[in-house]
């Protein structure tokens, strides 16, 4: 019974030396790292630079496409989709269409505009100009009925141009004189509107996956000549039998180190820029406040996101940096 204890005790003991071992071990690869970082002031100040413009770049593409979202949300709402039907339609007539209009899958949502409202709409919009009101006072029969659409994407509207061409119920009653508001001119103007979104989106793609692999390049041509200024060293512990895991720990703490400052200073200057450029966007009808909001409340999560890519993009160069020497 006591052997057996005995054997316990001295298999505790060695566990616990081991893992005392390894935690000496992980603390002087943090120190050999952190030493790393300060040794050649130059190197780590181009490194931590560049990976700080790509961070910037990145957290300025996140940031402008939901302001994009947001800002084309509204423009949805106001772009004017409408199919105008005949003035003597009956109201039961007109309900059947809208029914059919929003089983459309594009579709989201219907308003319908009475005759009379149209001509009340058109009398305010033309208040002070008597000669247009003399015109229509004692016209009743000018004005038709409205479908006002809002639909998902105001860049496709090819299932609302089919539903005009082919629906049997609109054909019967649609106003021939006036043509939909998403067809001709109009039509190019919404789409137009829609294209520079998506283009907005993905030249902030494109940029971030330049500037990431830019900002890859140089930490790895960093740590390729810390590598090379300290072959030797290398050369000598990978000879006494020196893990791998511990040659290549600093140099990974090292690029971990960069990302980690890069991040802190790209997030600064995300939000200051941010919150400096809201009051000219909002100038320009550009809906930022929801993007500010936002982020002003995730913010923590958002310096920690940056932190985490900054430090994903110095491992994966600092892997490859090092993988010629460990072989």
């Amino acid at each position: 019974m006591a052997k057996g204890k005995r054997k316990l005790d001295s298999k505790s003991f060695a566990q616990q030396k081991r893992h005392r071992r390894q935690w000496i071990t992980f603390l002087r690869m943090l120190r050999y790292g952190a030493n790393n970082f300060t040794r050649n002031a130059w190197l780590t100040v181009a490194a931590t630079a560049v990976m700080t413009i790509t961070l910037f770049v990145i957290f300025a593409s996140v940031v402008s496409r939901q302001v994009l979202v947001d800002t084309v949300s509204i423009l949805r709402d106001r772009v004017n989709m409408s199919i105008y039907l005949q003035n003597a339609t009956e109201e039961d007539d007109v309900l059947i269409v809208v029914e059919d209009l929003k089983g459309l899958e594009s579709v989201t949502e219907v308003s319908i505009k009475t005759p009379a409202d149209a001509r009340a709409d058109f009398i305010e919009d033309n208040k002070t100009d008597t000669a247009t009101l003399d015109a229509v006072k004692e016209a009743t029969d000018q004005f038709p009925w409205t479908l006002n659409i809002k639909v998902v994407d105001i860049n496709d509207t090819t299932e609302l141009r089919e539903f005009v061409d082919t629906n049997e119920n609109l054909a019967q009653y649609i106003d021939q004189n006036r043509e939909p508001t998403f067809a001709g001119e109009r039509r190019n103007a919404i789409e137009s509107i829609g294209r520079a979104a998506n283009f907005a989106q993905q030249v902030g793609i494109i940029a971030s996956l330049i500037f990431v692999g830019i900002s890859m390049l140089i930490i790895f041509n960093t740590i390729r000549m810390a590598i090379f200024n300290r072959r030797e060293e290398i050369q000598m512990m990978k000879l006494i039998g020196a893990d791998k895991s511990f040659i290549r720990g600093p140099f990974l703490v090292e690029a971990i180190v960069y990302g980690f400052f890069a991040a802190l200073v790209a997030s600064a200057l995300g939000f200051g820029l941010l919150f400096l450029a809201e009051p000219a966007l909002k100038n320009y009808q550009i809906n930022i406040q929801p993007t500010i909001d936002l982020v002003t409340f995730y913010a923590g999560f958002v310096v920690l996101a940056m932190i985490f890519i900054g430090a994903i993009i110095g491992v994966i160069s600092s892997l490859l940096a090092t993988r010629r020497y460990l072989k």
